[in-house]
């Protein structure tokens, strides 16, 4: 045990979910599980597959126990992410590989799994998107789970470390099971070493509301049970062992934060519009269909994107035509949404599937993904774009294709799309025959030529993270440029504004869903810029409405026209920050040039 004690010690991670909570540290210490690794004679061959089979099994009555007994409704809302574990536990493709290597080896369970889950992991670790990344955490929580059962027959569950007393988990990692057990009544937040912010026990901490910081680092060499901890979700801040004076700064922020949260709630429920009549449309971006929730109490109008990707990575067979539609189903049937943004998948063929035999490729963010890889993959694409037209009957369904670069992948997407429809007519299944199509505007060259793209569709949206790293050329995940990524570069503005301007020419909407469109700060310039929608995560809403009722129309386009004289983003930005902070003075603060 650590003897050290630290004093007023203060820790950076990630806040992924947002809210002050303080109280007593319940350190979860489950270690890593060393990987046994031993030959094996022919005749135990059988033997290893069948204790691997048994930890299957066992794993999959773990995560049943678990839903089972989840007390509270709201909490039981989001077991649907154990469902996923417990379906790729099911899933043959994946016990099969594990069998194989067991029999073909002639080794353990234990050095078979982790051969196998290895060879997935580093399938993930070459995407850039950060999102796909950490879909990678849910093949590890299985991984972990399947290990412990085979080493020590079983996982440790998380409830034993709860207290009489309020506290505050710390963990190296917690999955979303473990997540889900959390007893709110003696947890009020969570630290971990490692984690995301699109991670799976990231979203669960968000939709419970639960004051989280993840990415930490080493916090749990730091600390030990007892310590006092304080966990800001918000900046993503960790204090250990706050002085007395630290402890009433953060009480009096924590009061702070809950009348914000009183106001949100309140303004969520209303218009988004200037004060001078300009109404934008604000939307949610989601990928769960337990985030609706969220999005009804957060008063977004709509869903912006709803993300399918997860319909894939959740499984290792491609989904139904039937299993679509049931998912996008359930969206349509909600009465509270005004429009339902369904975008088509967006991956790479090797990241999800083993069904479909791709090449190997050296940069696959640019290579056969979304809609070049859906155009290649007709059956993929047309189960999918059949689901979405069998829920259009039920709701105000639309449709959005990612990384068009050009006309003819426009016009094969509805050539595509016309098939689906004649199918469909021809079994008698209803449909909405208008269902609007749009495509995502995330490549420059589909900036360039969008007045001929305006002609094809229904709406554009713009998707700014693809956009200003292709069009700025940063990655903005590399640590050496990622200073670079700037959505006030003068480029960046002129694409936008062009993109509006050609829309608007030809009677189109715009929307904008990338992480741009949830930035308060840039508000007025997307007023000013005419786009139709923002559309961003879910708790955004009722600050970017906020900020739309506390400003002119007029204001902010005589404000964009300033900003785009600037030769400099560093410029623009600066006299930006100085507008906000004097005209929302408590949501900004105020900024002097150096």
């Amino acid at each position: 045990m650590r003897e050290e004690t630290f004093k007023n010690k203060i820790l950076k991670g990630i806040g992924v979910s947002s809210g002050i909570a303080s109280g007593t540290v319940y350190l979860l210490e489950r270690g890593k599980i060393p990987v046994i690794k031993r030959t094996i004679k022919a005749e135990q061959t059988e033997k290893e597959v069948n204790r691997f089979k048994n930890a299957v099994k066992d794993a999959i009555g773990e995560l049943n126990t678990i839903k089972q007994s989840i007390p509270d409704d709201e909490v039981r809302k989001h077991s649907f992410i154990i469902d996923a574990h417990i379906l790729m536990l099911q899933d043959d493709f994946f016990s099969k590989n594990v069998v194989d290597v067991i029999r073909r080896d002639r080794i353990n369970a234990e050095w078979a799994l982790d051969m196998v889950v290895s060879k997935f992991m580093a399938s993930f670790e070459t995407i850039e998107d950060t999102y796909f990344r950490e879909r990678a955490q849910d093949l590890k929580y299985i991984y972990d789970r399947l290990m412990r059962i085979l080493v020590k027959g079983k996982t440790p569950t998380i409830e034993k470390k709860t207290k009489a007393e309020r506290g505050i988990i710390v963990a190296h990692d917690l999955s979303p099971a473990d997540t889900i057990q959390l007893n709110l009544n003696k947890i009020s937040g969570f630290v971990t070493d490692v984690g995301g912010r699109t991670s799976h026990t990231s979203i669960v901490a968000r939709a419970l509301e639960i004051p989280a910081v993840v990415g930490v680092g080493n916090i749990t060499s730091l600390v030990k049970d007892n310590d006092r901890i304080i966990v800001d979700g918000d900046e993503g801040i960790v204090i250990i062992n706050p002085t007395t004076e630290v402890q009433k700064e953060y009480i009096s922020k924590q009061m702070r934060l809950k009348n914000i949260k009183k106001e949100f709630l309140r303004i969520a429920k209303l218009k988004s519009e200037t004060k001078d009549g300009f109404k934008i449309k604000v939307g949610a971006n989601i990928e769960l269909i337990a985030e609706m929730d969220i999005v009804e109490k957060y008063g977004a109008q709509g869903i912006g994107l709803y993300r399918t990707e997860y319909i894939y990575l959740s499984r290792k067979t491609l989904p139904t035509e039937t299993e679509h539609f049931h998912i996008y189903k359930k969206l349509a049937e909600n009465r509270n949404l005004e429009y339902v943004t369904i975008r088509t998948l967006d991956i790479g063929g090797d990241k999800f599937v083993s069904e479909i035999e791709m090449a190997k490729e050296i940069n696959p963010a640019m290579g056969l993904r979304a809609i070049r890889l859906c155009i290649k993959e007709v059956d993929l694409f047309k189960s999918q774009l059949k689901g979405i037209l069998r829920a259009s009957a039920y709701g105000p369904l639309k449709i959005l294709i990612p990384m068009i670069s050009g006309l003819d992948e426009i016009r094969k997407t509805k050539e595509i799309l016309k098939e689906c429809m004649e199918e469909l007519e021809h079994k008698k299944i209803d449909f909405n025959r208008d269902i609007e199509l749009g495509i995502m505007i995330e490549v420059p060259a589909t900036c360039m030529i969008s007045d001929i793209l305006a002609k094809e569709v229904d709406f554009f949206s713009i998707g700014t993270n693809d956009l200003i790293q292709y069009t700025l050329a940063i990655d903005r995940i590399n640590e050496y440029v990622s200073y670079l990524y700037e959505p006030l570069h003068p480029a960046v503005l002129r694409m936008i504004k062009h993109v509006v301007d050609v829309a608007h020419t030809n009677e189109i909407e715009v929307a904008m869903c990338g992480e741009m469109a949830g930035e308060a700060l840039y508000i007025p310039v997307l007023i000013g810029l005419g786009l139709d929608e923002l559309s961003m995560n879910p708790y955004s809403v009722p600050k970017a409405k906020k900020i739309v009722r506390g400003l002119e129309h007029s204001y902010c386009k005589d404000l964009l026209f300033e900003l785009m004289k600037q030769e400099s983003h560093k410029k623009a930005e600066l006299i930006l920050r100085k507008e906000m902070a004097r005209l929302f003075p408590q949501d900004f603060i105020m900024c002097y040039e150096e």
